[in-house]
C-alpha cells in the first residue's frame, strides 16, 4: 500500500466506497458578536468598470497613437507648439481628459484589487489603499488642471 493512500484514509475517516467525497463541516453559527453581512454590488460594478473602461481605453489609446504617430508625422513633430495646437480644440482636450480619467481609475481599481488579494493585515490594506486613493486623486486633479489651464502663450 502506498503512503499516499495511507495518508488519505487516515486523514478523512468519512470517505468510503459509498461516499467518496470528503466530509465538509457546517459553517459556524452566527452570534450577536458576529459582524453583520453587508452585501453590496461594489465588486460587481468594479469588475464591470474594468471591462468597459478597458475597451474604451483601447479605442482611445489606439486612436491617439494612430493620429499622433501615423497621420500627424510621427514623434519628431510632437513639441510644445504641437500640444498647444491640439489643446486649442475642446475635442482634443476632452479626448485627453477622458483618456486620463479612465486610465487612472482603471489602474487604481486594478491596484485596489491587488491590494485586497495580497495584503493580509487589515491595517496594511488600509494604509496601502489610502496611499493609492490619494495618489490617484492627486494625479487626476493635477492632470485635469493642466489640461484646462494650459496656456500656449507662456513666456
Amino acid at each position: 500500500m502506498s503512503t499516499d493512500s495511507v495518508e488519505l484514509s487516515s486523514s478523512s475517516a468519512a470517505i468510503s466506497p459509498d461516499n467518496p467525497a470528503p466530509f465538509i463541516e457546517a459553517p459556524r453559527a452566527r452570534t450577536k458578536r458576529s459582524p453583520r453581512a453587508t452585501r453590496t454590488n461594489f465588486e460587481l460594478y468594479g469588475w464591470l468598470f474594468m471591462r468597459l473602461s478597458g475597451v474604451v481605453l483601447v479605442v482611445l489609446v489606439l486612436g491617439h497613437l494612430l493620429i499622433q504617430l501615423v497621420l500627424d508625422g510621427g514623434v519628431t513633430k510632437v513639441g510644445f507648439a504641437f500640444v498647444a495646437g491640439r489643446w486649442a480644440s475642446p475635442f482634443w482636450q476632452g479626448w485627453d481628459l477622458v483618456m486620463l480619467w479612465l486610465a487612472m481609475l482603471h489602474g487604481g481599481n486594478g491596484l485596489r484589487t491587488v491590494i485586497n488579494d495580497y495584503a493580509e493585515q487589515a491595517n496594511t490594506r488600509f494604509w496601502l489603499k489610502t496611499l493609492l486613493f490619494t495618489a490617484t486623486a492627486f494625479t487626476i486633479v493635477l492632470g485635469t488642471l493642466v489640461i484646462f489651464t494650459f496656456d500656449p502663450n507662456i513666456r
